[in-house]
């Protein structure tokens, strides 16, 4: 299978699970409000939205997220080169860290309150908004600009096949765990890093000349 033909299976994931990830907002939101509505029914529905999050939600966020951050680090928009990448790297930072370390343990502890309805909203409004940066690509380039060339054919290829074993590796575990993805692209942003820093010191020393 070609180079492009990878890139746009990676970043065919991304989109399906980024439209995974912003449905099981919705519909933890749908359960939220019923056990805000129905008090009688709070226990089935935080159950039901603890299942989803555990192995929808999660899941997805992290295969969505994964995907969205290989595509950024091995083409040339970078991370820090566009400003509608930017806004989506920080928008997934923030969302990551809000749904493992707030959200999860709430519905664990199986309260359920107006904060938490408005937070799944925004959360589904906050991946919307991150499909019309992906669309609209607007604001230009940051100064950080430096145009990089596009990975080779096996980094796409690791960044569909990759998230599709952490899924197994979760399922099978019974709790997300991206490590596997999480070591990918740590290796690979550090990698990148310095492939980089060598384009640039080269392109310098071409220009000087």
């Amino acid at each position: 299978m070609t180079a492009k033909r990878w890139r746009q299976l990676a970043l065919w994931l991304h989109v399906v699970s980024g439209v995974g990830w912003m449905a099981q907002a919705l519909a933890l939101f749908s359960l939220v409000t019923l056990g805000l509505a129905k008090p009688d029914q709070l226990p089935a529905a935080m159950d039901m939205a603890d299942r989803i999050d555990m192995t929808l939600l999660a899941q997805m966020a992290n295969v969505s997220t994964f995907t969205g951050f290989m595509l950024a680090a091995a083409t040339a928009w970078g991370f820090f080169k566009h400003w509608w990448v930017l806004a989506k790297f920080m928008i997934s930072t923030v969302q990551l860290y809000l749904g493992i370390f707030v959200l999860s343990p709430t519905l664990r502890e199986g309260h359920a309150s107006v904060p938490m309805a408005v937070g799944t909203v925004l959360m589904a409004s906050a991946i919307g908004f991150q499909a019309w940066l992906s669309v609209a690509k607007p604001w230009g380039r940051t100064p950080l600009y430096v145009k990089l060339p596009t990975a080779p054919r096996w980094v796409f290829a690791a960044t569909t096949l990759i998230p599709l074993a952490d899924l197994a590796i979760g399922y099978s575990l019974g709790y997300p765990l991206p490590a596997l993805s999480l070591l990918f692209l740590l290796g690979y942003v550090i990698r990148r890093s310095m492939s980089g820093g060598r384009t640039l010191m080269s392109w310098s020393r071409e220009q000087a000349v």
